[in-house]
């Protein structure tokens, strides 16, 4: 009896609880009423205490998340890309369920993350998505989560709004003068690195990362490792005479070991630095649009649009084109980038 009032407690099951550890929890029992706790709020505080606990060191969203980047890290080949693969989840679905255990994670949950960002931010909320995906398949898989529910969940949302944005793009005929522009200003790392990348039509990232030793001047060749590529193949750019020159003042300007085009603390240069180019003129224009001037510009000389693809370094998707273009036609590439060159220096074809 405490405080006036009669209560009975169970011990246990007698085949789970011997007669010697019913005396004890008895005896235990007695004292808590002697000190004037309650035996059966005592023991129901304790597994409350310990459900906490266990709740406590569940395994969150964040925390699977970041297994599942610690996992993934290692296969791609852009820290960038891995960095932004934590980084979408910790700015959208950290803050509203990262610290809910993953086998507690619902369609509710999923839509609280997506829904605020499905329309207006389509391509993060895609990011999102994806990612959230993974975790929770990992999950899944581990036994940390009876059912992923992503899938479920973007089922409940309405079709994104279809935008399709585009690099945009210098027509092909002011190219010229904007080369002469460049041409005339000092021999600064961002401006030859800019000219390269329009005489090779190479992507920027693939410009900026240029080492000497991927260079071979006597064969005129710039061969970029499958590493660096989009494609993950290994490309090679055959060089024309403007493109040799614009190697040759690189490294009068900053030698010919390492990095061909570096930044002052000796690493590649930033995509805004070539960028810095066209806004100090006002052009409302994308460095990666150079390539598309490149291809217009293929397109009205009649060069042969497996030819024009090569020299993007686009994989043919076509089967029966491929089986017919076994080479990367370096040397059928050779006179379409010299004429390249000399259209950008003011030359009629």
């Amino acid at each position: 009896m405490l405080c006036g009032r009669r209560r009975a407690i169970g011990l246990g099951s007698i085949v789970r609880v011997s007669l010697a550890e019913a005396r004890e929890m008895a005896l235990q029992a007695r004292k808590l009423k002697r000190q004037g706790i309650d035996p059966i709020d005592h023991r129901n505080e304790a597994q409350a205490a310990q459900e906490r606990a266990q709740v406590a060191s569940a395994m969150t969203f964040e925390r699977a998340a970041r297994e599942v980047h610690e996992t993934l890290a290692p296969g791609w080949k852009n820290p960038k890309h891995a960095d932004q693969w934590i980084n979408t989840l910790a700015a959208y679905a950290f803050p509203r369920i990262g610290d809910m255990p993953v086998g507690s994670i619902g369609v509710a949950e999923v839509l609280e993350v997506l829904k605020p960002i499905w329309q207006d931010k389509a391509e993060t909320a895609r990011r999102v998505r994806q990612r959230m995906d993974q975790v929770m398949r990992w999950a899944e898989a581990h036994g940390h989560a009876e059912k992923n529910p992503v899938a479920a969940a973007v089922e409940l949302l309405p079709r994104q709004r279809a935008k399709v944005e585009h690099h945009a793009a210098m027509p092909y005929a002011e190219v010229p003068a904007f080369m002469a522009e460049l041409g005339a200003a000092a021999p600064a790392a961002g401006t030859l690195a800019l000219r390269f990348t329009i005489l090779t039509a190479v992507r920027s990232g693939e410009a900026r990362g240029a080492t000497w030793a991927e260079i071979d001047l006597e064969r005129r060749t710039w061969t970029i490792p499958a590493e660096r590529l989009k494609a993950e193949r290994e490309h090679r750019v055959p060089l024309s005479p403007a493109a040799v020159s614009v190697l040759r003042q690189a490294s009068e300007a900053f030698g010919a070991d390492g990095l061909v085009f570096p930044a002052r603390d000796d690493k590649p240069l930033s995509d805004m630095t070539l960028t810095a180019a066209l806004r100090r003129r006002g052009l409302p224009y994308t460095v990666h649009g150079f390539r598309s001037s490149f291809r217009d510009w293929c397109a009205e000389q009649g060069v042969p649009r497996e030819i024009a693809e090569r020299c993007l370094a686009h994989a043919v998707k076509d089967d029966t084109e491929a089986a017919y273009l076994r080479t990367d036609a370096l040397e059928q590439r050779r006179p379409v980038m010299r004429r390249w060159a000399e259209f950008l220096k003011g030359k009629k074809p």
